[in-house]
């Protein structure tokens, strides 16, 4: 492991790692795997390749402030440990789910007396969104003149998390949950460390893998339970690994990032007509434990949303759909709610409704308080027949066609075509229908000039 001060150039933590083997004892495997140099840490690519951010970063020797955003099990401890390394800096830690304003004091003096010493302080604050804007703020005198280089970790998206101050001096790097190359990478390395090969299937090995669900950390100690095995085991096959472990609960926060990026998925997914994915992202939720009933909620919206008029039964179908899984309750009803989504997924699409409501909202923004024309206001009294109120009023339902063709805007107002129906779904009806009275519309125009 590498703690302290460190003279390890860059071209070192990145190179070929020590030939030297340090003796397992009874350290978790995970540990034991810990990378020692930047070029052992799998899936993050992007940072780490020779054109990586990072890697650019080291070589210059302009290390920044850095917020390490990632899911966990991903590298982002050892990946500060290295930086610190590899920089000659000294590595210290804090959570900021146990530290508190005290601890940051201390830290920072600390880190000040062997800044006059000639060493600089790699600052590692895991959970760095825990703390509060106040907390956050005491970074900034230490982060701009020097006295640390601070590195924070963090799981939730940086922008909602922490303080715009505080993240104008950081550089934010993404760090991508491991996929299924870097998981195989992982476990192999793993067998290498117990000696021996792990007595699963292919498809119980894909299924290790996808348990896992990207966790690096979390492989490594499901490989310990099957490690603990006696040697002489029979290979397991999917449903006999499964058994033996517990499933990994899916990374799912109902009140944080995952919530909404998760929504967004199944709304875009509708929305592209795609109802295998929108489906899937239903499914998702679900078992992240979210709402049944939030999910219902945004299925109606979609409906008026993202539907509206091209198919107008899409609307009276969510709200089955919702009002089913009322009256049964989970699980049952969840079925009626995955049938909405097929429904909503396969049905023609259209914002019309959606465009044609914010045109009008817009509109009579501008238009302030324009009265309705005087012709198509009731006259209950005398003085409002005197004022002229409801005189010329053409009763539709008395005149050709059931239409009168008569103007409903405010006086000074020019007509407006605010609904503009898609040709596609029931709208292409819709469309034809408008077209039509426009046309009436024209001709009683021409016939009363």
């Amino acid at each position: 492991m590498l703690f302290g001060v460190n003279t390890e150039s860059p071209s070192d933590l990145f190179g070929e790692p020590p030939s030297a083997v340090t003796p397992a004892g009874h350290r978790p495997l995970a540990d034991r795997l810990r990378p020692a140099t930047l070029s052992e840490v799998v899936g993050q690519d992007q940072l780490l390749a020779p054109d990586g951010s990072l890697t650019r970063m080291l070589e210059r020797g302009s290390l920044a402030s850095l917020i390490l955003w990632g899911p966990p099990g991903v590298g982002k401890t050892t990946i500060a440990r290295l930086i610190a390394a590899g920089s000659g800096l000294h590595f210290m830690q804090l959570s900021a789910v146990f530290s508190g304003v005290a601890d940051l004091k201390r830290a920072f003096e600390e880190a000040g007396r062997r800044r006059r010493g000639g060493i600089g302080t790699l600052l590692f604050v895991d959970e760095i969104h825990r703390f509060n804007r106040a907390q956050q703020d005491g970074f900034l005198p230490v982060v701009e003149d020097g006295t640390i280089v601070l590195v924070g970790a963090t799981t939730e998206n940086p922008s909602f998390a922490l303080n715009g101050a505080l993240l104008s001096r950081c550089q934010v790097l993404v760090l991508r949950r491991l996929d299924d190359t870097a998981m195989e990478l992982l476990l192999t390395r793993a067998e290498g460390d117990i000696g021996r090969t792990l007595p699963l299937t292919a498809e119980a090995r894909a299924v290790l893998r996808a348990m896992a669900d990207g966790d690096g950390r979390y492989i490594l100690n499901m490989v310990e339970q099957i490690a603990a095995l006696p040697p002489e085991s029979p290979i397991m096959d999917a449903a006999e690994l499964s058994s033996l472990l517990a499933r990994r609960a899916a990374l799912y926060d109902k009140d944080r990032e995952e919530h909404y990026n998760l929504i967004s998925a199944l709304h875009k997914s509708l929305r592209g007509s795609d109802a295998d994915a929108a489906l899937y992202w239903f499914a998702r939720m679900l078992a992240g434990g979210e709402d049944p009933r939030y999910i219902a909620r945004r299925l109606v919206r979609f409906a008026a949303e993202d539907i509206g008029m091209a198919d107008p039964n899409a609307l009276p179908q969510a709200l089955a759909g919702w009002e089913t899984y009322e009256r049964l309750g989970s699980p049952e009803g969840e079925l009626a709610l995955a049938q909405v989504v097929v429904y909503l997924g396969t049905a023609p699409k259209s914002n019309a409704v959606y465009t044609a409501f914010s045109a009008a909202r817009a509109a009579a923004k501008a238009t302030g308080s324009l009265m309705p024309p005087a012709h198509i206001l009731n006259a209950p009294t005398k003085l409002m027949k005197q004022l002229g109120y409801g005189a010329g009023y053409a009763y539709d339902h008395e005149q050709e066609d059931a239409f009168s063709g008569q103007n409903y805007f405010p006086d000074g107002m020019a007509r407006e075509r605010l609904y503009q129906p898609r040709d596609r779904g029931f709208e292409r009806e819709i469309g034809k229908r408008l077209d039509y009275w426009d046309r009436l519309r024209q001709e009683k125009a021409r016939r009363d000039s």
